[in-house]
């Protein structure tokens, strides 16, 4: 079976920075479940899907206290990855899943990278899948021939169009 990602969002309202992350995960062929499960509403929901999960690499995306992330890592050894999820006091959400203590360790993304989460879980499964790492190194390649583009396009507006 392929190597999988598991997404598990905190709320609903976490829809738009888990779409990010699908998108980069079908682009990259890598096969996902997502789902919802609260950390303080519905911790028993965490715990079984965690449990019952074959995926290789988890992402946990958190707003607010962003303890989703710490749980699932706690009930897991393979790799969480916290995506922080913007709000009315972002720093709460960004320390939340990075200040973990000894034993419980949450890679972290910025906030509402769902996108760098799956890239992230990406490279993690490349690791041991070849086509998977080609494909990784085709997404940089097509990244850097945009920038390329935008910084000619940029540059001839700054000459005036020349």
């Amino acid at each position: 079976m392929a190597s999988s990602v598991c997404i598990i969002m905190g709320s609903k309202s976490d829809m738009p920075v888990a779409e990010k992350a699908i998108k980069v995960l079908s682009e990259l062929k890598v096969p996902f479940t997502v789902t919802v499960a609260s950390a303080h509403r519905t911790p028993d929901r965490v715990k079984g899907i965690v449990k019952d999960s074959d995926a290789d690499v988890f992402i946990a995306i958190a707003g607010l206290s962003a303890a989703l992330p710490g749980v699932v890592s706690a009930l897991t050894r393979r790799p969480v990855i916290g995506v922080p999820v913007s709000g009315k006091v972002n720093l709460d959400a960004v320390l939340s899943i990075v200040q973990m203590p000894p034993g419980v360790p949450v890679a972290a993304v910025g906030l509402d990278r769902g996108d760098n989460a799956a890239i992230l879980a990406a490279e993690i499964l490349a690791l041991h899948d070849k086509a998977l790492a080609e494909r990784l190194r085709d997404l940089r390649r097509r990244w850097i021939e945009m920038v390329e583009e935008h910084a000619i396009e940029v540059e001839a507006m700054s000459r005036g169009g020349d």
